[in-house]
């Protein structure tokens, strides 16, 4: 797509965001993820920020998917995320980070060894809506896809 993009060169970590969008994939396909989110943590495990992934997949779209059209707006997202960089608030050096998966229904487990792959989070919410600031949405039939990114609300931050 004539994008420079950033890649991990750590093997593991490379394999840990390989292995976790693969496992995604085929809910995505199903319609059944509503959004994935890479969510940053501190050392008490409270989400400092949060990278939502918004997706809708029209499952009734029956005609050709256009490659071109989808090649353009998926470069101009790309383009985008990668200068997001300076929403993000600094984060502390012991801060962690994990790909989160918010399912629309859940996958039956033993049904397929992907879904017995997911298991369900205790992450902490955040006692307030949070700030969201939107970076980019896209739609491409049969993809519709929208990029923000989260904070908690300024009382909360403060605790």
């Amino acid at each position: 797509m004539n994008v420079v993009v950033q890649t991990a060169s750590h093997p593991q970590l490379r394999y840990y965001i390989h292995a976790t969008v693969s496992g995604l994939l085929p809910f995505i396909q199903k319609g059944m993820v509503e959004r994935v989110a890479v969510i940053f943590f501190n050392a008490d495990n409270v989400p400092l920020e949060k990278f939502v992934f918004k997706l809708a997949m029209n499952q009734t779209y029956s005609s050709e998917v256009e490659e071109v059209d989808l090649e353009f707006s998926l470069r101009s997202f790309l383009i985008k995320l990668s200068n997001s960089e300076s929403l993000s608030k600094g984060l502390p050096p012991d801060c962690w980070w994990e790909i989160t998966g918010y399912f629309r229904s859940l996958p039956e487990t033993g049904t397929s060894k992907e879904a017995d792959l997911w298991i369900p989070t205790d992450t902490k919410q955040w006692q307030q809506p949070p700030l969201i600031t939107p970076i980019k949405s896209m739609s491409s039939e049969p993809l519709c896809l929208q990029l923000y990114l989260e904070h908690p609300c300024l009382s909360e931050s403060l605790l």
